[in-house]
């Protein structure tokens, strides 16, 4: 299996490298456990007679769940080179995503900062995608990292 991305040292990263995650669908489940632990239950969410009246013709997952699966899709869960986020620069969402969409994330570095000897800041530019290839989230996030450690 590959490298994943994050689990590069900082070091070793390049801006402009990217990698494409795996599909994950977006199910009603999802919805409804966002929505019951979170305490957002705005009516596009979780109303289906409001949903079908409104612009979108029908339910939409919550943008900031599909901006946390987005995570889970592109952070690999046992990395010892990703320390920690720093922060969140930029969200956007240009196009809904729907209950039973399959989403891709592109993650690309698109900038590197050394902080110190030990650490550095990378920006990534998340492109959440549908199963159409339609741009449903785009995140620029900050990612603390760890450099290789000296021997």
């Amino acid at each position: 299996m590959p490298e994943r991305l994050l689990d590069k040292w900082f070091d070793d990263m390049t801006v402009g490298d990217e990698e494409i995650s795996r599909g994950r669908t977006i199910t009603e489940t999802d919805v409804v456990t966002w929505c019951m632990f979170t305490g957002d239950w705005f009516p596009i969410h979780s109303d289906v007679v409001y949903s079908e009246e409104s612009m979108f013709g029908e339910r939409l997952a919550p943008g900031l769940m599909v901006m946390a699966i987005a995570g889970g899709l592109v952070v690999p869960a046992e990395s010892v080179a990703i320390l920690a986020q720093y922060g969140i620069d930029r969200v956007r969402y240009p196009a809904p995503t729907f209950i039973g969409d399959t989403i891709r994330v592109r993650n690309r570095i698109a900038r590197l900062e050394r902080r110190d000897d030990r650490t550095g800041i990378v920006d990534l530019d998340w492109d959440v995608m549908n199963q159409n290839g339609r741009t449903t989230c785009n995140v620029l996030i900050r990612v603390l990292q760890a450099c290789r450690p000296e021997e």
